[in-house]
């Protein structure tokens, strides 16, 4: 697995397609850096540093709602490729690893220590020795509930409406309206009024 002489687009070209890339690469370290830096500036904010948080995760991230609250601590590798929607809340310690797109859709609730994981790494030991990596996208829907340290695993999508119990792990897409719990998650029940 080696980038061909035909192959001449960059690592970052490459981890934005969804292909296999290095990691350590230094364009994609360089932005990395910058991301922590950014996130460590805003964990270390307090809470009556309003503006300056809002502003800090408006430079970090893709996107971020209105009413839209993270509390600290909070851990991305780039930041730029999360998007969340309007009235989200995410309580302490997020870790949010957006070697592909997160999108976070509105009204979405996480407890604490919740993690979102979109990166992958080859089954086969010499690609993984060689440090080639991947990553697939997770997608949450409108009020979903993420509750404490739930793990959210690559090319995951939870439906709209959806809970998913404490320390759950999601290996698979949730459906629209349900309870998902345990490890790995698996509906329980559906959500109904």
């Amino acid at each position: 697995m080696t980038n061909g002489p035909e192959d001449t687009r960059t690592m970052r070209e490459r981890m934005d397609a969804g292909e296999l890339y290095i990691a350590d690469d230094p364009e994609l370290g360089e932005m990395s850096s910058a991301a922590l830096d950014l996130a460590q500036a805003y964990n270390a904010t307090t809470v009556r540093q309003g503006p300056l948080r809002r502003q800090l995760l408006e430079e970090l991230l893709g996107h971020i709602g209105e009413d839209s609250e993270i509390r600290p601590p909070f851990h991305v590798d780039y930041g730029s490729k999360i998007s969340i929607g309007d009235r989200c809340f995410a309580n302490y310690g997020l870790v949010a690893l957006d070697v592909a797109p997160i999108t976070i859709g509105d009204d979405v609730q996480m407890g604490p220590n919740v993690q979102l994981l979109t990166p992958t790494h080859p089954v086969e030991p010499q690609a993984r020795k060689d440090k080639w990596e991947a990553a697939e996208p997770i997608t949450i829907g409108d009020n979903v509930w993420l509750g404490g340290g739930v793990i959210v695993c690559p090319g995951v999508t939870i439906g709209k409406d959806t809970v998913v119990g404490a320390g759950a792990v999601v290996t698979k897409d949730l459906p629209d309206g349900v309870v998902a719990v345990g490890n790995p998650a698996r509906v329980i029940k559906k959500v109904t009024d």
